[in-house]
């Protein structure tokens, strides 16, 4: 059985009242995670009756069996890694909570029913008292709702068009030059909603044991804060920066400790990134103190939290006075974050990495200069105009900057995916070679004895001396490049700790490292012979190189996932083993990457490390104390080892024994990175342009929140119902597209089938929210109809 891993990582953009079309699409890949939970962990909902479609986790259950029956390949899906911003960046926030605690998202649609609507975001003191408040703003509200031709008759459909005018009336009519809509009225629907979530029935996380979780999310500091720059003339100066991108992450193979977030920091980071300008007003720290002071909801973690997101404010004893506004200002795709991320993904088998990025409204502006929607033409000499009051709160302040290309992002995607194919084809070339050479430097005694854990260390310690003289002239250069990253891993982790990654703390602290490398004489690689290493450059990484230990196990974790590939004599219980062995071994490097495993007093060390490098080291080395996990990890290897028949035992001994040739040749390929997945990336969108199984890809035929300029399902609850209903069909027909494409060609479904799951899954989504959707009836009769 071939074992594959379709990995999400989601890129959600903005699009103002279309989050509630964004909410359908995540709702649809909650239900495919949970539905690949499900049938890994064998809790398969029942098979229901032809003609019967049940719901649509039940139909992508029946899918992923289908396909592991037809193909051989056992898949699971995994959405792991999430960025979002504005609009994209709240529902991303409410499915990563969701991925890691279980939780489910249906409350949180009836939430989106029920506030997402102008009357329930109004500000309490902005709401008209009567029908006469400000009857001098009557002509300006005649002159947006009533006017033959408005915008209102232009861009809302017939039958809405009463219901929009008469809240346009009221929105109009409130305060003047304020947001109108309430931030704490804003707050508080995200904590009902989260709570609303930890209220209802709660099932198992999505993620397997021991697989993080990355959430980032784009906000924009209106202020800015200064930022030091470092040039040759003059040596600094400063800049202010107003980009954040506020992250949460969950990690370690204990459940019960695993810390993603409380829900008040979830609440932050959704009130911050969706705080579109002229509609909210800024989010503040004390704005959310005030929500959850008169909610009685304590927030335990409150300094801790605002210390790592706001370091230069709460530095300066000032994080209540950071002024945060909507993240799509600055960063509407955030691609960057959600790459990053992959630097800590564990690889168990074979990995199909999907970036998966929501695009509501492609090649759609929410700004229209003129009554057609075109740019009006000028005249020789003309001077275009100034954009008015409203079209500025409502366009420009937040839509231009949806327009930036993502063409960098994807280059960037293309280049890695490029390195990752070169390095596979070197390591394909290499192997033969480099399992000669490794048996030829034990002799035939190797595989006949049972591979202790001393006799472990010893064939480690012979095979990597053995690589170091092989390399000849190319292992000083590998030597250096291992010696970089380390100072680099080093200064990160200790900039981190200090809760400070200015560019002058970090260029200080890593100048004092270097300074010390060079005067302890670990720049110099070779010994006393040419073909041996600098006896103190090996105690040294012996100390430090925390990275080298982690690509090893993760390397071996690869050449396991390719024997699962293959025919192995192996049994279930003898590969399990050897897979926990291995991520066992991981775990004790990779928690030592974090900051959080260093207790509070070490942060001290940032002080040392610029005075005095040498001390600082060392109490860095007897804090991770890499022997003794070195001592752990082959003493869980060799028991392992021991398990596998004899075949498999060598295929898994000359990988292991065998790495240090393969991370001196491929080391430089990937610029001093190890590539934790090792697979390319491929990139998908999901956007009504991209859906025709139904109605033609067209997503001002079938949005209704795209009319009267991207605010139309604010403003009808029938618009919300619609485009959440389109959301989750769109999001459905996607899904099964990128699913099936993990797919060998020689190993795809028949078209007949693809299409009856098709229509199956649309049937089912129907058949759940026919009760729920209760203003569009006739679209659900109609969409019964064409899917047929």
């Amino acid at each position: 059985m071939r074992e594959k891993e379709l990995r999400l990582a989601l890129v959600c953009y903005g699009g103002i009242s279309l989050a509630i079309y964004m909410h359908g699409i995540t709702k649809e890949i909650w239900h495919l995670a949970r539905a690949s939970r499900d049938y890994h962990e064998g809790a398969i909902p029942p098979p229901q009756a032809e003609g019967s479609w049940g719901n649509s986790r039940a139909v992508y259950c029946a899918l992923i069996a289908e396909i592991e029956a037809a193909t051989g390949t056992r898949l699971r899906i995994i959405p792991d890694i999430i960025a979002g911003a504005s609009a994209g960046g709240i529902n991303g926030i409410f499915l990563a909570q969701a991925i890691e605690t279980g939780q489910s998202l249906d409350p949180l649609t009836d939430l989106w029913m029920d506030y997402a609507d102008i009357d329930r975001l109004l500000d309490p003191d902005a709401r008209p008292a009567a029908r006469f408040t400000k009857f001098w703003a009557s002509p300006l509200v005649w002159m947006a709702a009533r006017r033959p031709g408005d915008t209102v008759e232009r861009t809302v459909a017939p039958e809405t068009r009463e219901e929009v005018r008469m809240k346009l009336s009221r929105f109009i009519r409130s305060r003047w030059f304020e947001p109108p809509f309430g931030g704490a009225v804003f707050s508080n629907m995200l904590i009902d909603a989260f709570e609303a979530m930890e209220r209802a029935p709660c099932g198992d996380p999505l993620l397997p044991p021991g697989h993080p979780l990355d959430l980032f999310v784009t906000v924009t500091d209106f202020d800015g804060y200064p930022q030091s720059l470092t040039l040759h003339s003059p040596a600094h100066v400063i800049e202010t920066e107003h980009r954040l991108s506020i992250g949460f992450s969950a990690w370690g193979q204990d459940r019960s400790l695993r810390r993603f977030a409380d829900p008040a920091e979830l609440a932050f980071a959704a009130r911050a990134t969706a705080s579109f300008p002229g509609a909210f007003p800024p989010f503040t720290v004390r704005e959310l103190d005030g929500v959850l002071a008169e909610r009685k909801r304590p927030w335990t973690g409150r300094n801790a939290f605002l210390a790592r997101v706001l370091p230069r404010h709460w530095a300066l004893g000032k994080a209540e006075d950071a002024v945060l506004i909507d993240g799509s200002v600055l960063a509407n795709a955030p691609f960057a974050q959600a790459i990053g991320a992959l630097r800590n993904r564990p690889s168990r088998r074979e990995v199909d990495r999907r970036f998966v990025y929501i695009d509501p409204k492609p090649q759609s502006r929410s700004i229209r200069l003129t009554r057609s929607g075109e740019p009006k033409p000028l005249e020789v000499g003309e001077v275009p105009p100034l954009p008015g009051f409203f079209r500025t709160i409502f366009g420009a302040l937040s839509d231009i900057p949806r327009e930036q290309p993502i063409r960098d992002n994807l280059d960037a995607i293309a280049g890695r995916s490029h390195r990752i194919e070169r390095m596979r084809q070197i390591i394909a070339a290499l192997r033969p070679q480099i399992e000669q050479d490794v048996e030829s430097s034990f002799g035939g005694t190797l595989f006949l004895d049972r591979p202790t854990p001393g006799r472990l260390a010893s064939w480690r310690a012979k095979a990597q001396a053995r690589a170091a003289s092989a390399a000849g002239f190319a292992y000083p250069a590998y030597g250096h490049l291992k010696l970089s990253g380390i100072i680099d891993e080093i200064t990160d982790l200790f900039v981190r700790l200090a809760a400070d990654d200015g560019a002058v703390q970090r260029n200080a602290v890593q100048r004092a490292l270097v300074a010390h490398t060079r005067h302890a004489g670990l720049d110099q690689m070779n010994g006393a012979g040419r073909e041996t290493v600098n006896a103190d450059v090996i105690q040294f990484f012996r100390d430090h190189d925390l990275g080298f230990r982690i690509r090893r196990l993760r390397f071996l974790a690869r050449r396991l996932a390719e024997m699962l590939e293959s025919a192995c004599a192996a049994s279930p219980q003898a590969l399990t083993a050897m897979h926990d062995a291995i991520y066992g071994g991981l775990a004790l490097y990779t928690v030592r990457e974090n900051a959080e495993y260093y207790p509070d007093d070490f942060i001290s060390v940032i002080d040392e490390a610029r005075a005095d490098p040498a001390t600082a080291l060392a109490r860095l080395a007897a804090a991770r104390d890499l022997r003794a996990c070195d001592d752990i990890a082959e003493a869980l290897l060799s028991d392992a080892l021991w398990g596998l028949p004899k075949a498999e035992r060598r295929q898994m001994l000359l990988a292991y024994l065998g790495f240090p040739f393969y991370d001196i040749a491929t080391l430089p390929l990937l610029q001093g990175e190890g590539l934790d997945e090792y697979d390319p990336v491929k990139v998908d969108r999901i956007s009504p342009e991209d859906c025709s199984a139904i109605r033609p890809a067209d997503a001002a035929a079938t949005l209704r929140g795209m009319e009267f300029n991207n605010f139309g399902a604010f403003f009808s609850r029938a618009y919300r119902e619609n485009d959440y209903l389109w959301g989750r069909l769109h999001g459905a027909e996607r899904l099964i597209d990128i699913l099936l494409s993990t797919l060998p060609a020689d190993a795809a479904l028949p078209a007949e089938r693809i299409d009856y799951y098709r229509k199956a899954l649309f049937h089912a989504i129907l058949d759940e929210e026919s009760e729920r959707l209760t203003l569009i009836t006739d679209l659900i009769a109609s969409l019964r109809k064409e899917i047929g």
